[in-house]
């Protein structure tokens, strides 16, 4: 049994070395700035597989800023956004959206909007 379990070590050490390492890896960094000051921040990073990143941030801790990357098919990904007292904002063509609310349901809620219940006389 032990030299059955040796032999699969072996031959999976093996297949792991023939792993061809994507060019992703070997990604390198074309310019990167950081300038941290007493009032905020600016950041900015650019890489050769076109990845990049811009922010800038006060001394609040709000911050804005965009990033960006090309898709595997080819397409380029940017999303901007605001992270501050109202949380992460995300914006992009890219991002998923939810379906518009159906007709029905929309005049559901402004029937009960305009229609409160009565008020419960239990005390």
């Amino acid at each position: 049994m032990f030299k059955i379990v040796l032999i699969c070590a072996v031959i999976g050490m093996a297949a792991a070395v023939g792993i061809v390492v994507s060019d992703e890896s070997k990604a390198e960094v074309l310019s990167r700035q950081e300038d941290v000051r007493p009032d905020g921040f600016e950041a900015l990073l650019e890489t050769s597989n076109s990845i990049s990143r811009k922010e800038s941030g006060d001394e609040k801790g709000n911050i804005q800023g965009v990033f960006s990357w090309v898709s595997p098919e080819g397409e380029k990904i940017e999303v901007s956004y605001v992270a501050d007292e109202n949380g992460y904002q995300p914006k992009s063509d890219s991002l998923p959206t939810p379906p518009p609310i159906p007709d029905e349901i929309e005049r559901a809620l402004k029937w009960i909007a305009a229609n409160p219940p009565a008020p419960d006389s239990k005390n």
